[in-house]
This record gives C-alpha cells, structure tokens and sequence, in this order.
C-alpha cells in the first residue's frame, strides 16, 4: 500500500500523456509490451474508460512500482496504443500515395485508404475504442490532430506533384479537409453494423473522393 501511495504522488507531480521511459534493455521491453498487451486486453474486454492501473498491475502481475516506472497514468498507456496503431495506418497512406502518378491514380489511392482505414477499425477493437475515447480526452485529440495533420500534409505533397499551378495555401486547404472528411466517413461507417459501414463507406467513395479530380481540374 505504502508503495502504491508513493508511485501515485510521483505521478501527479508529472505532466500526464507520455511513458515515463521507454526501456533499451530486453527485460525491460518485455516488461513495457506485457503492459501494453495486458491493457489492450482489458480495453478490449471493458473499454479505455474502465482501464484501471490496478488491473494492469494484478494481470501482469507486476508492482505498482514497476508499472509507474513506465507509465505514470492510464493515459500514457492509452496514448502509446494510439500512437502504435497509428503508425499503421500512416504506413498505408504513404503506400498508397506512393503509387499516385495522375488524378485517376489519386481517387484510386483514396478509395483503398478509405477501404483500408475502414477495415483495420473494424478488426481492431481495442483502437475503434481508443479513436471514440478522442471525443472526450484532450490529449487523445492532440494525438488525432498529429496524426491528421500527417495525413494532410502527405497528401498535399502528391498535390503539389499534379497541379503545380495551384498555391499551396488552397491544396493544403483541400488536403487537410480531404483527410478530415475520409476519418469522419469511417468514424460512422464503424459505428454501423458491419454491412451498413460497407455501405456507408461506399457510398462516401462515390460521393466525395471521385470529386477531388473536378475540383482541382
């Protein structure tokens, strides 16, 4: 109990949000991974809202000194699955746009990062979770904008490769509300049983990215 008393006023004197350390040693790895399966165990099971350090601490069977050693709050945790899958999915954007060469290519790219994105939520329970949760958490909504902000600005620089002529400040523009309008179609499509957000997302296709050609030709 004393340990616990100690870990946690530690805890509040630090900013929340970021792991404390990210080990170089293996045990220390495995002991940071177990965490984070452990968490995306319980996430998956009772939601990011529910998530409890002393959960994680009885299935990993780890201290409270150990855990805190990493992870100063739940948020951290929560914040390293994000950023984890979010690099997935920043991966499959940068594949597909790497295959852009004309405005054909482009809707073409769109459509499958729209397909992609929409898949992976629907496999991965415990991020469709943790993307909800950004709704409410403001340090979730900084990782979103990051990752967002990502999106828009490599789809800006495929932009700039097709139409030149046209300033930065309006592809930019076009780019990031691009990128916002995909996240919300598959936000709602993963809301929906599975054959409703196939729907959803396929009607979004038809209705937006084949646009994006006609707007900038």
């Amino acid at each position: 109990m004393a340990e616990e008393v100690i870990a946690r006023r530690r805890r509040q004197q630090e900013s929340t949000g970021q792991p404390r350390r990210i080990p170089s040693q293996q045990r220390g790895r495995e002991r940071f991974e177990k965490i984070l399966a452990v968490a995306s165990d319980l996430i998956e099971k009772n939601g990011s809202d529910a998530l409890k350090m002393s959960e994680i601490v009885e299935k990993a069977e780890l201290s409270f000194g150990a855990l805190y050693q990493y992870f100063p709050d739940k948020t951290s945790i929560i914040r390293t699955l994000a950023e984890r899958f979010n690099e997935e999915g920043r991966q499959c954007v940068a594949d597909e746009l790497a295959k852009v060469t004309d405005a054909d290519n482009l809707r073409t790219a769109l459509c499958v990062i729209a397909d992609e994105y929409y898949a992976f939520f629907r496999r991965e329970p415990v991020m469709r979770d943790i993307w909800h949760a950004t709704h409410t958490d403001k340090l979730l909504q900084e990782v979103d904008a990051e990752d967002m902000e990502f999106h828009a600005q490599a789809l800006l620089s495929v932009l700039k490769q097709l139409w030149p002529e046209r300033s930065e400040a309006e592809l930019l523009a076009i780019a990031r509300l691009t990128m916002q309008l995909l996240a919300a179609a598959v936000r709602y499509a993963v809301s929906l049983d599975a054959k409703e957000g196939a729907q959803a997302i396929a009607l979004f296709k038809k209705m937006q990215i084949a646009d994006i050609g006609r707007l900038l030709g």
